[in-house]
């Protein structure tokens, strides 16, 4: 029983992935339309596996930061 309530908290819903990464619904609603956010949909609804989202941010922030080192390489 523990371990069904771990993993119900695993997912999160729209406003709780909206809270936690500090963004408007509406920027997350649409980030996850268009891909750009690991999401999945269940009938209308959206969820959000946290572990996915933290993956996510970081894999994004490596992403930029390596962006950042080119651009600075090519002294742009």
């Amino acid at each position: 029983m523990k371990n069904e309530k771990t993993n119900r908290s695993e997912f999160m819903t729209l406003p709780e992935v909206a809270e936690y990464l500090r963004l408007s619904i509406h920027t997350i609603y649409k980030m996850a339309q268009k891909g750009r956010i690991p999401a999945l949909k269940a009938g209308a609804v959206w969820r959000f596996n946290r572990g996915e989202i933290d993956e996510w941010m970081r894999s994004e922030a490596a992403r930029r930061q390596e962006e950042r080192r080119k651009k600075a390489r090519s002294g742009d």
